[in-house]
C-alpha cells in the first residue's frame, strides 16, 4: 500500500472519503474535471485536426487537469480549517466563485477546440476579444477564490495542525494567488507565451524547448499551493527542526526559481530540462 504523510494524515485509501467528508462540492467538480481530462487527452486518438501545431484537445485536455487539481487542493485544505468553520460563508463564496469561473473557462476552451480556433491570445474581433477579456476575469475570480481559505487557514485551523504546515499552506496559497496572477496577466500583456526561436516542445506540457516559454513561470506560481506544503510536509517527514524557518526559505527559493524562469524566458532562452 502507497501512504504519503502530510502532517500526521496519511493519504491511504481513505483520503477520498476524507475529502468528501471536508468538501464534497469541490471533491465533485475536481474529480469531475480530472476524469474529463482523462478522457480528453484520447481524443487526438480519433480527432487529428491541429491548432498552431498542437492538437486541438490538447489544451482543454491540460485545462481539464489543472482545474481539477485546483479545485481538490481547496478540498484538501479545508480539512486544516476548524469543523465548525467548513461551511462559513466565506469558504462557500470561495467555492462557488472556484465552480463559476473554473466552469466558464473549461467550456469556453471546449467549445473553441471543438470549433478548431484558439482559446487564449483570440481578440481578432469583438466578440472574441469581450470573450477573452471575460476569460481573464474568470481566470483572476478563479485565484481569488482561494482568498476566504488562506485567511480560514491562518484565523482558524484545525486543532493540532502542525504549525509549520499551515504556515505552508497559508505561504504556498499566497504564492499561487499573488504570482499566478501576476504572470498571468503578464502574459496576457505579451499576447503570446513564446520569447526568440520555437521548437521542439516538452511533451503533455507543450512548453518550447528552442526559445523561451513564458508559461513555465506562471506554472510554478499556479502550483506554489502544492509546492509549499510538500515541502514541510517533507521536512515533518525527515523531522527536520527549525521547520518553521525552513518553510519561508522554501517559499523564498520557489519566488526566485518562478523570477528566474520568467527572467530567462524574457530573454528567449529555453529553461534547463535537458
Amino acid at each position: 500500500m502507497i501512504a504519503f504523510t502530510l502532517g500526521g494524515d496519511a493519504l491511504r485509501p481513505t483520503a477520498l472519503a476524507r475529502l468528501r467528508a471536508d468538501d464534497p462540492v469541490l471533491t465533485a467538480f475536481g474529480l469531475a474535471c480530472l476524469l474529463t481530462g482523462a478522457v480528453t487527452l484520447a481524443l487526438p486518438l480519433v480527432d487529428g485536426r491541429l491548432i498552431d501545431g498542437a492538437f486541438v484537445w490538447a489544451k482543454p485536455a491540460k485545462f481539464f487537469v489543472s482545474v481539477g487539481v485546483y479545485a481538490v487542493t481547496f478540498a484538501w485544505f479545508t480539512g486544516y480549517v476548524r469543523p465548525d468553520r467548513r461551511r462559513s460563508r466565506s469558504l462557500r463564496i470561495g467555492r462557488f466563485l472556484l465552480v463559476v469561473a473554473g466552469g466558464f473557462e473549461l467550456a469556453y476552451i471546449t467549445l473553441q477546440a471543438a470549433r478548431a480556433e484558439a482559446s487564449h491570445f483570440n481578440d481578432g474581433d469583438p466578440l472574441h476579444a469581450a470573450l477573452y477579456a471575460l476569460m481573464g476575469f474568470m481566470a483572476l475570480t478563479l485565484l481569488a477564490a482561494k482568498i476566504p481559505l488562506a485567511i480560514a487557514v491562518a484565523v482558524r485551523p484545525r486543532p493540532g495542525l502542525e504549525p509549520s504546515l499551515r504556515l505552508a499552506v497559508i505561504l504556498g496559497l499566497a504564492t499561487t494567488v499573488i504570482l499566478g496572477a501576476a504572470t498571468g496577466i503578464a502574459l496576457s500583456a505579451n499576447h503570446g507565451h513564446a520569447v526568440g526561436p520555437t521548437g521542439a516542445s516538452l511533451p503533455l506540457l507543450g512548453w518550447n524547448r528552442a526559445g523561451g516559454d513564458l508559461r513555465i513561470a506562471h506554472f510554478l506560481g499556479m502550483h506554489g499551493e502544492q509546492i509549499v506544503p510538500f515541502a514541510a510536509a517533507s521536512f515533518i517527514a525527515l523531522g527536520l527542526p527549525r521547520r518553521r524557518v525552513l518553510v519561508p526559505l522554501a517559499a523564498c527559493l520557489l519566488c526566485c526559481v518562478i523570477a528566474g524562469a520568467w527572467v530567462q524566458a524574457g530573454r528567449g532562452l529555453a529553461f534547463p530540462f535537458g
